[in-house]
């Protein structure tokens, strides 16, 4: 049992708060997961909808949504880091290596984008504690308190349930410690968060200065919290899934088109267990029945297949409109766009590239925090504030036009380091490339000859030349 949880600031009373807090958020959570990997809503449908129809709605859903994340996703990529004189850190790049940060950075930014926001711990390693350990983390397990005067942390909690011991465990995170948390062994579930379900098991001081856990949110507004990158057209995609059902229908009426017949006697029949009267019916759609009637007059027809034309527009309509809400290019949904140019796609991307570098401002400085606490734990005694994240470029340039771009440049005095930089080389690449190219060019200086100048010795015994050279020696000398 919890002895401070009424003690406000006590650790006791920072985990119930976010642990609260960590709890109500989850079924938003869980609707955003569900648009991100397309388990979206069945398209409405028929009140009393039997299996073989809630089937054939589920056929309807087509997850736009995962493509307006991704489509970020895949122009997010970290690819060095640089100092305050525009170096590269190598120190801290060899940081990154060792967490595997080359990869775990594409799952940090999916969860991110799906789920409003994403999390890093740095702490130190378990077998080495001068190695900065930095592992990212899901909101359904971290939840952060926030300064709202100075927009620092003032704690943290990360809360999961334990497979092996069967318990749950918390941790609470503050700028000068951690304390740890379990309950009593449970299955597993929603975690509990009252006083009496949780045990204080340890705690510890650490000199970091600062909550070890680093958000990562989703382009962020005043005063709001943040939401997932496709949530302003959740509205527009189940849209879609009910036009794609809608238009379904139509598609399988028409490849079984409605019969009718005109003159034909139908006899009645009455039903044995119900005792109601039923219109018997003998004409029954197949591939090798015949139908006939004995009626004089009887004439049978079917009715004709509906236009999908307008059902076609309309969903053609409904996507793009999804993917201008989202600002995600329109030639992920390629249509008729046939044969475009370089410009034509620089436009189109435009409002996308605006979205994605105010993702590289957001979270290049949630990186650089998380690099400045690694830094501590390394025990580095450096200011870190001025690094910067290096991005890959997000545009999609054709080379040529950027050794283009790159010749005129030099033509005009850029050094080569900044001309490989705005090609989108990484510090380290820029670093390779500047001393290669240093030690080229002083390779090529020592392999040409001398020539005789100002300044060059005279022969042994020849006193030098009243203008400074050395006299022309006799053929043969």
């Amino acid at each position: 049992m919890l002895s401070h949880a009424d003690t406000a600031l006590d650790p006791d009373w920072w985990l119930l708060r976010l642990g609260a807090k960590l709890r109500a958020r989850r079924e938003q959570l869980d609707e955003w997961w569900r648009y991100y990997t397309g388990d979206h809503p069945l398209p409405a449908g028929p009140k009393r909808a039997t299996d073989a129809y809630r089937d054939f709605q589920r056929k309807a859903r087509t997850n736009f949504c995962e493509t307006v994340a991704l489509a970020s996703v895949h122009r997010l990529t970290a690819i060095g880091v640089a100092d305050n004189d525009g170096a590269s850190d190598d120190t801290a790049w060899s940081w990154w290596q060792l967490n595997r940060l080359d990869a775990k950075q594409k799952q940090l930014y999916r969860v991110a984008l799906a789920q409003s926001i994403g999390y890093v711990i740095v702490g130190s390693h378990p077998r080495d504690a001068r190695r900065p350990l930095i592992t990212p983390e899901h909101p359904r397990e971290v939840i952060v308190d926030t300064d709202p005067a100075t927009d620092e942390r003032r704690a943290a909690v990360k809360a999961w349930h334990d497979d092996i011991a069967m318990v749950g465990r918390a941790v609470v995170y503050l700028p000068d410690g951690i304390v740890k948390y379990e309950t009593e062994e449970r299955s597993a579930g929603p975690l509990p968060w009252t006083k009496e379900a949780w045990t204080r098991v340890s705690e510890a001081p650490h000199r970091l200065g600062a909550v070890p856990v680093v958000p990562f949110p989703c382009r962020p507004d005043l005063g709001e919290d943040p939401v997932a990158e496709f949530d302003g057209v959740i509205d527009v995609q189940d849209r879609i899934n009910f036009g794609v059902l809608n238009r379904m229908t139509v598609g399988r009426q028409s490849a079984f088109r409605q019969k009718y017949v005109i003159g034909h006697k139908f006899r009645r029949v009455k039903d044995v267990e119900t005792g109601l009267e039923t219109v018997e019916q003998p004409f029954t759609p197949g591939p090798g029945t015949v139908w006939a009637s004995e009626g004089e007059n009887t004439r049978f027809g079917e009715f004709g297949a509906t236009d999908m034309t307008g059902y076609l527009r309309e969903h053609e309509i409904d996507i793009r409109t999804l993917l201008i809400m989202s600002s995600t290019p329109a030639y992920y949904y390629a249509g008729d766009l046939i044969n475009v140019s370089t410009d034509t796609v620089t436009a189109l991307d435009a409002s996308h590239i605006a979205k994605v570098r105010e993702h590289h401002a957001v979270f290049g400085e949630s990186w650089e925090e998380s690099l400045a606490l690694a830094a501590r734990v390394a025990g580095e005694d450096r200011d870190m504030s001025q690094s910067e994240i290096r991005w890959a470029d997000p545009r999609q340039l054709n080379p040529a036009v950027l050794a283009d771009e790159a010749t005129k440049k030099k033509s005009i005095g850029y050094p080569l380091a900044v001309l490989a930089e705005d090609l989108g080389e990484s510090p380290q690449r820029v670093n390779r490339i500047t001393s290669e190219a240093a030690s080229d060019a002083l390779m090529a200086a020592l392999a040409q000859p001398a020539a005789p100048g100002i300044g060059a010795e005279p022969p042994p015994g020849q006193p030098p030349a009243p203008n400074g050279r050395v006299p022309a020696q006799p053929a043969g000398a």
